[in-house]
């Protein structure tokens, strides 16, 4: 059985992200985001939202250790922000901060986490810090009217992010993104 563990950074919403894989047959824990890497040993990683910022060294734990275990790595809001800042993009502040339902448009149709989402998807999202450029090596893979960079991919990396919070039931397709990523861990 494919192993995914959820590393906990503080966010409303982690429990939710672990019974999500629990719900397509996915074994999974909840670590906390101070777990030393060597301890890991899981096929891929989720990286939770919280409420810090990526640019607070302390928000991420041993967030940035974790993008070198070689395993596939899934960024969800501040997840997504502590993979780009890592590795070398640019994370501010939103235009539009607090949660919202935003319509998605997916960018990138070969993208194996987000490709095989409808081409424009309602999701629950929070904009008060994003992603404002892109790492070296990643493309944007989603966007929106109040976000240019909504999800974003390195493939060969295999490291993935979105803004939204596919764990919630207000976000469309939620569970096709976690299944999704199963399929890359099982590569």
């Amino acid at each position: 059985m494919t192993r995914i563990d959820v590393v906990d950074n503080h966010g409303q919403f982690t429990h939710l992200e672990r019974r999500a894989l629990n719900d397509i047959g996915v074994d999974c824990e909840i670590l906390e985001n101070t777990t030393p890497p060597d301890e890991i040993d899981a096929d891929g990683l989720v990286l939770s939202g919280g409420p810090g910022s990526a640019g607070e060294k302390e928000t991420g734990g041993r967030c940035g250790d974790y993008l070198d275990l070689d395993v596939p790595v899934l960024g969800i809001c501040l997840g997504m922000q502590i993979v780009a800042a890592e590795r070398g993009g640019y994370v501010g502040p939103g235009e539009y901060g607090g949660y919202a339902d935003v319509t998605v448009e997916i960018t990138e149709g070969e993208d194996p986490l987000a490709g095989s989402l409808a081409p424009e998807t309602r999701v629950w999202t929070s904009h008060a810090d994003q992603v404002k450029d892109l790492p070296p090596g990643f493309v944007c893979t989603a966007r929106s009217e109040v976000c240019a960079i909504e999800a974003m991919s390195d493939e060969s990396a295999a490291l993935y992010g979105v803004q939204w919070h596919p764990e919630v039931a207000h976000t469309e397709q939620g569970t096709e993104v976690f299944e999704n990523f199963r399929a890359i861990c099982e590569r």
